[in-house]
């Protein structure tokens, strides 16, 4: 211990900046006493992209970005190198369990509003996280160079192919050739490996640096009070806030050992976890010939697809369906100027709210199982003779509506002041 501390004193004789930037944003910065459980899957986020970082790197030491090898150099990983089963499956469970955290924790946002001011750029800083992330897996996804991969890469790059004018020109731009190929694989390997992550890691430093500047927010949406009646330990430290450091260190360590005990089942007994994790598609090499039954997305992406599936094509193009995709990403980073309420919290807030968050909870998990094909094998299993196509477009579109129905709505409710709140309490209340 004495000669951690004395390499402490050292460091911060040489470095006094960088102590003083790790008290403020760990040791000595103070956050609401009543954080739920809600509040673990910011840290596991940032345990996953540790993760994603460090298996990525070992898996690109063995990979061949070539149209020819990549597939085998996969297979190679998974059967000749040592443990390189294991980094594989880590990494692409990884993927998907990225998306779980970060959907849950975008959640926690809008349940108790950590979009509104004076947070909204910490909401816009983690929007384009997922937006660049969502860029990240993507590129991922097709470098293991399986069938899907393939044909996933030719239908979402032709996407782009609606931009009017150059839309042509942009495909080909991105693809390097007519069709994925080598110069595909080596533009998105270059990108997956090396600039997307840099990106990532810098708006990882912004959204927490920007985030303990304003502090954080708490279940109950109010303000933690300042002023001389602070702790009993120390009257200059806030009311009902707490040092980072220790307790929300073992909130985190608790959480992140329970969701690496999950994780590792996974890796370990269903590492495609049915076809979700891993398509059965994508363990064939990929071949331009044979198209898959059927060309969807990773999970993750599956509600957005479905988006873009139930908007109808005019004029034989796909544009209106490409903008209400993009469209509805956009939207949630506008969340923080579409919402007027005066009131942060699910629990304080009207019923209205309440109704239409669970809607659009509701809406996005439904088109999650349009886009998944999910709906389509329900209605051919339980009704058998039914044209499988118009229930599924009926319901897609009717998810489709919630989905954007939940902005229109809040913005209406919020802004003509149709919302009746509770009371807040006047400080923080304890959380079970």
């Amino acid at each position: 211990m004495t000669t951690l501390i004395r390499l402490r004193d050292w460091v911060d004789e040489r470095a006094p900046g960088l102590g003083a930037l790790v008290r403020k944003h760990y040791t000595q910065y103070y956050a609401p006493k009543n954080l739920n459980f809600w509040y673990f899957f910011g840290g596991l986020n940032l345990l996953v992209l540790v993760n994603q970082i460090a298996t990525g790197l070992f898996l690109a030491m063995n990979y061949k970005t070539s149209a020819a090898e990549a597939f085998a150099s996969v297979e190679y990983i998974m059967r000749d190198v040592p443990w390189g089963w294991l980094i594989r499956y880590m990494h692409s469970t990884g993927a998907s369990l990225f998306f779980v955290t970060v959907f849950l924790h975008m959640l926690r946002g809008i349940m108790y509003g950590s979009y509104k001011k004076p947070r909204e750029l910490v909401w816009l800083l983690g929007s384009i996280i997922f937006l660049v992330l969502m860029a990240e897996a993507f590129m991922g996804y097709v470098l293991p160079w399986g069938n899907m991969s393939f044909w996933g890469a030719k239908v979402i790059i032709s996407l782009f192919g609606t931009v009017p004018v150059i839309g042509h020109s942009l495909v080909e731009w991105i693809m390097g050739d007519y069709l994925p190929a080598d110069a595909t694989l080596n533009r998105f390997f270059a990108l997956h490996v090396i600039a997307l992550p840099l990106v990532l890691l810098l708006l990882v430093v912004l959204h927490i640096f920007a985030l303990h500047e304003v502090g954080s927010n708490n279940p109950d949406g109010i303000d933690v009070k300042h002023g001389p009646k602070g702790n009993r330990w120390d009257a200059s430290k806030p009311i009902d806030a707490i040092p980072f450091h220790p307790y929300y260190t073992i909130h985190d360590i608790f959480a992140a050992v329970f969701f690496v005990t999950l994780a590792a089942f996974v890796v370990f007994y269903a590492p495609t976890f049915g076809g979700w994790f891993l398509e059965h598609d994508n363990f064939t090499p990929a071949n331009n010939l044979v198209t898959p039954s059927h060309i969807k997305p990773q999970w993750y992406f599956t509600p957005f697809y479905a988006i873009l599936r139930m908007i109808p094509s005019y004029f034989g193009t796909p544009v209106w369906g490409v903008l209400a995709m993009f469209g509805s990403i956009l939207l949630l980073m506008l969340l923080p100027w579409i919402d007027h309420g005066q009131v942060r919290s699910v629990r304080y807030r009207g019923t209205g709210f309440k109704v239409a968050l669970a809607m659009f909870v509701a809406s996005f998990l439904g088109l999650g199982a349009v886009g998944a094909g999910v709906t389509a094998e329900v209605v051919a299993r339980w009704f058998p003779g039914a044209d499988v196509t118009s229930w599924e477009n009926a319901f897609g579109r009717l998810m489709t509506a919630g989905y954007f129905g939940f902005f229109v709505f809040l913005w209406i409710y919020t802004r003509y002041g149709l919302e009746r709140t509770r009371p807040l309490p006047p400080r923080v209340t304890p959380d079970a």
